[in-house]
């Protein structure tokens, strides 16, 4: 049994000091296929250079964006530059991109970084990596309006209906940590009914720990407790929805089984 971690942040500085050994780890539960997400343009490099460095058989693979979260970090000209960082260094993904109206920094810039992040993605023909936090209404509005564009909503936190507009639009949704709390009825209703051809894994490491790991630094080993989590609630057996997830992970991102 093999997995897909469909959202990762590994070159985060909580990792600097077991990146190696968090890897192993990793390979050991099985999570051999892991997304790596930028969210500026200073990390792009140290991003680059961690995925094209394959340790203990694990693949990483590279997306480059601008995170709506650190708008106070971001220059216009970053967008040229992820332009022209996007042709060379064939990522799988632009992201993580998105809107984030909980943080409320600068919304109409968030806006605009957005919408050119969408227009890079359906340009080169990549997938998009979609923060969307107090904002899933108007992510929806604003594919519709710029789209076709493929991609995923990763840390869904919306409404079922919310989420059906999103299969409509042809966009995944990533399930992480919080599905295994026990109060996440809304994230169980969601992970049991969903089309299992729209769903991905994730663990948003080192972000978002499960239940399990409350407080704790999150890392990709962990994707099989969510991996658990939604086989129960699902009532399938893990291996089948192990195998479905990866196989929606790689198609999506267009990187080849390991």
């Amino acid at each position: 049994m093999t997995l897909f971690d469909s959202h990762t942040h590994l070159d985060d500085a909580a990792f600097d000091g077991d990146r190696s050994a968090m890897l192993q780890r990793a390979a050991a539960a099985g999570v051999v296929d892991m997304l790596v997400a930028a969210t500026a343009a200073r990390h792009w490099p140290r991003l680059r250079d961690l995925c094209a460095a394959c340790e203990h058989g694990v693949r990483l693979h590279a997306a480059y964006g601008l995170h709506p979260m650190f708008m106070a970090e971001h220059r216009d000209e970053d967008l040229a530059s992820l332009e022209r960082w996007l042709r060379d260094a064939s990522p799988a993904a632009v992201g993580e991109c998105g809107l984030d109206f909980q943080v409320g920094i600068e919304p109409e810039r968030q806006r605009r970084f957005f919408g050119h992040q969408i227009g890079l993605a359906r340009e080169l023909d990549l997938p998009l990596v979609i923060h969307a936090r107090k904002a899933v209404e108007e992510v929806i509005l604003t594919l519709r309006r710029e789209g076709p564009v493929r991609g995923v909503v990763h840390s869904y936190g919306g409404s079922i209906e919310q989420a059906r507009q999103l299969w409509d639009l042809g966009i995944h949704l990533g399930l992480g940590g919080p599905v295994t709390h026990d109060r996440a009825r809304k994230l169980h209703r969601l992970a049991a009914t969903m089309p299992l051809q729209q769903l991905l894994l994730e663990t948003d490491a080192p972000d978002q720990p499960g239940a399990a790991h409350r407080q704790q630094r999150n890392e990709p080993a962990y994707l099989v407790e969510v991996l658990d989590s939604i086989a129960a609630l699902r009532e399938m057996p893990r291996e089948a929805i192990a195998q479905a997830t990866r196989d929606n992970a790689l198609r999506l991102f267009g990187t080849a089984p390991a």
